[in-house]
Order: C-alpha cells, then structure tokens, then sequence
C-alpha cells in the first residue's frame, strides 16, 4: 500500500485530545502538589503564631516553665526571641508564592488582563501582610486547596456536612442579594414608567407596530382554528340550532300560514322547511370548509388588521391605562420576590383555617 502524507493529518486531532488532556490533569496535579505545600506552611505558620501569642502570656509561660522546663527556655531562647524573623522568613514564602502563581497565571493566560490575579487572590495577597489581623486571611488557602482536589477527582466535598452547611448558607446569601437587587430594580422600573411621558407611545411604536404583520397573521391563523375546531365539535348542535331558527321563523311568517290553507300547503311548507335546513348547513359547511380560500384569507386579514388598529388606538386614556398595569404588574412581580424571600426563613405561610 502506498503511503500517502495527508493520512497523519486525519489522525492527529484523535492523538492530541488525550495528550492534552494528560498534560492539563498533570499540570493541575503539579498545581494541587505545590498548593498542599504552601497550605502545610500555613498550618505551621499559623500554629506558631498561635503557641506563641499563649507563649507570651504570663500565667501560660510560668505553667510550662514549670512542667518542661529545659523546652520552656529552649523555646524562650530559640523561637520565641527571634519569632518576627522567623515569621519574616514565612512571609518571604508566601510573597514568593504569590509572585511565582502570577508569572504562572500569566504564562497560562488563565485572566483576561495581567493584573487581575491580585483581585483574584486577594486573600494571599493580604495575607503576605505581617500583621495579626490579616494573618489568618491565609487559611482561605485551604479552600483554594480543596476546590483544586475536588476538580481533580482525589476528595468529594459533596458528601461532607459542613460542605452541605455552608453550600446551604452560601446559596442563601447570593438569593438574598440577587432578590435586594430585583427589588430595586423593579422600584426603578416604576419610577421610570410614572416620569415617562411617552412611554405608551414608544412602546407601540418601537415595539407593537413592527410586529405588526407576525401579530395579524397569528391573529388570522387563531381565528380559523377556532371556527373549524368549533364547527366540527360542535356541528350537529348548530345545524340544529340553525334549522330551529329556520322552522320558527317559517312558523312565524304570516305567508306561510297562507301557504298552508291551500291544497297540499302543509307539504309544501314542510318540504320548504327541510329545504331552506339543508341549505343553510351547506352553506355553514361550504364557509368553514372555504376558510382556507384567498377570499376569507383576505377578509380575515381586513377584520384582523382593523381590530389591530382599533387596539392600538392611542389617547390619554389609554396611555395612563398602560402606565397603571405595567406599575401594577411590577408591584406584584416585587411582592413575590419579597413572599418567597421571607418563606425561605420562616417557612411556607399555612392555609387559613376555618373556625368550626
């Protein structure tokens, strides 16, 4: 068989598919490797200022100088004098840590601008601060940690009860500011409405009028639907409607009576009647079956295009009218963002019940 060079082009997507996936899961992998390290050094860091704030009280110091004496002044001597240049030393880690993941993030284009990774991770960046406060920011370094290995596939999160907790409490916090915001968001759409002085007008305009031959022609097909689907449901009941009408009309006409002295009148009048029956179903059977012709397709159209300018129709009246049922629908749109808010705190509101 011949060889030809086009067929390594054909398997070459197939071939870097698993290869880069490879290298992405080891590149997380070298990632999760390198975060486990520095959240290590945390734990150590953050035990030691810890111990060492106990350390330099006074009733803590004399319990230990008093039960390990060799260790309590070997730490007095070693750590505890020279503590800020050890905690000095655990600063120059993390600075270093944060710096290499941002020449990292750069080199993997992993934000949209060079200097997004401080807002980033913000948490490392303040807790490379020495000061007490900002210190424990570094634990945040966990969660980082954790994220990584739960994307990584080494731990599930899902299945642990403070995961569940704090999900819980997390989903809550971003409803409840995604409800503040929709809340007023709405109070500024009705403002909005109530300052606008053309806000009918531009609705119509902008929005109706454009739509104006989808709307008819929606209209149009709604309408012939509705008479075929009546009319076949409801055909024997209203050729017999249209046949009662017919007989009492003739009951009633006053030639009729006439008719019906003269010789064989009562047959005549009857045959008339059956006759004028027949007629008028066919001729509702020939006007619903003809709705798809172009003479009721025009008149569909001409009915349907008044009854668009007749609803279009603008005054002040009809704008206020407008105005009043988009403030109201807002209103009610606002009450029940506000009623499913409060029942996620304080439960269901129960049916009333009545008093026996």
């Amino acid at each position: 068989m011949k060889y030809s060079g086009s067929q390594p082009l054909l398997h070459l997507p197939r071939m870097t598919e698993p290869v880069v996936a490879r290298q992405a899961r080891r590149r997380d992998q070298l990632h999760a490797a390198w975060e486990a390290f520095i959240v290590l050094l945390v734990c150590i860091n953050l035990s030691l200022i810890l111990f060492d704030s106990l350390f330099a009280l006074q009733p803590v110091s004399a319990v230990l100088a008093d039960l390990v004496p060799e260790l309590h002044a070997r730490y007095q001597q070693s750590v505890h004098a020279n503590f800020q240049y050890i905690d000095l030393g655990f600063v120059a880690i993390f600075v270093l840590d944060v710096l290499l993941g941002w020449t990292v993030a750069l080199f993997e284009r992993r934000y949209a601008r060079w200097y997004y990774y401080p807002f980033a991770h913000w948490y490392d960046v303040l807790g490379c601060i020495p000061l007490a406060g900002l210190r424990w920011l570094r634990v945040l370094r966990v969660g980082a940690l954790l994220i990584r290995l739960q994307r990584l596939g080494l731990v599930d999160m899902r299945g642990w009860a403070i995961y569940g907790l704090f999900s819980r409490y997390y989903y809550l916090l971003i409803e409840e500011l995604s409800d503040r915001v929709m809340v007023r968001l709405f109070g500024r759409l009705q403002q909005e409405i109530g300052a606008s002085d053309d806000l009918s007008r531009r609705l119509l305009q902008e929005v109706v009028r454009p739509r104006k031959q989808r709307l008819l022609n929606d209209i149009s097909r709604r309408l012939q639907d509705m008479l075929e689907t009546g009319y076949r449901d409801n055909r024997g009941a209203i050729e017999g409607y249209v046949s009662q009408l017919i007989h009492q009309a003739l009951q009633n006409n006053p030639e009729m009576h006439n008719l019906r002295r003269l010789p064989l009148g009562n047959r005549l009048a009857s045959t008339l009647d059956d006759a004028l029956s027949d007629i008028a179903a066919r001729l509702l059977q020939g006007a619903v079956e003809g709705m798809r012709g172009p003479q009721f397709q025009a008149l569909a159209g001409n009915l349907a295009d008044e009854f668009f300018d007749a609803w279009v129709y603008q005054d002040k009246n009809t704008d206020l009218a407008l105005e009043e049922l988009l403030v109201d629908v807002i209103e009610v749109l606002k009450q029940q963002v506000l009623d499913r808010r409060w029942s996620r705190f304080v439960g269901p509101t129960p049916p009333p019940t009545h008093p026996e």
